[in-house]
């Protein structure tokens, strides 16, 4: 049986999928699941969220993975096409919107950990929006996202495919209060990962 060509997914994966028999499972979970839009039921999902993972690659297909997090809803769903996320003042690098100027498609993860264990990949095409030109265009973007910050700005996520993540494997986390104070055992951030620095003096040995 031939089957007709799919309408979602990369050609190296329907090449891997012939290669390894999957084919038809494949067509399967593209026509159940994998929707160009959020349903009513994806929309609710990303409003509970309050944190998600971005993939991102630069024009040469260098990648980069990261994460942001907010209260939920953080992320705004604009319409079933359409999502915005803030960025805030952070270390300055810029890799993930950096990327998104060389390279504008974008993919997001949200995994619920804590209820339904269930995850959904978004899909699509950013760009970059500074916080009050997106404001003239969505006014209803949501404001005081984060107390006393402001966003630097937005991405703005056209939405191509949208798929469920399914709930194996994935964890069980219980939310807990961050501990207030700091830890006098732990690192400060800028010297967690970081090997010790030298300091050299001259003319000495």
């Amino acid at each position: 049986m031939t089957l007709p060509p799919p309408s979602f997914g990369s050609a190296g994966e329907h090449r891997l999928q012939q290669y390894l028999g999957t084919a038809h499972r494949a067509a399967r979970f593209y026509d159940q699941q994998v929707r160009p839009h959020l349903t009513p039921e994806m929309r609710d999902f990303i409003g509970r969220q309050a944190m998600v993972f971005l993939a991102t690659a630069d024009s040469r297909g260098e990648c980069d993975a990261s994460f942001r997090a907010g209260p939920p809803g953080f992320v705004h769903v604009i319409d079933d096409r359409t999502l915005a996320y803030p960025e805030f003042r952070g270390n300055g690098v810029m890799a993930s919107a950096g990327n998104v100027i060389e390279n504008p498609h974008l993919g997001m993860l949200f995994v619920d950990f804590t209820h339904h264990h269930v995850g959904l990949h978004v899909n699509g095409v950013a760009h970059l929006y500074r916080d009050w030109d997106l404001r003239s265009i969505h006014p209803d973007l949501p404001t005081d996202i984060a107390p006393g910050r402001s966003p630097e700005m937005w991405v703005h996520l056209t939405i191509e495919e949208a798929y469920i993540h399914c709930s194996k494997h994935i964890p069980h986390l219980e939310p807990s209060p961050r501990p207030t104070g700091r830890d006098a055992a732990r690192p400060k951030d800028s010297d967690y990962f970081t090997e010790p620095r030298t300091t050299h003096h001259p003319g000495l040995p």
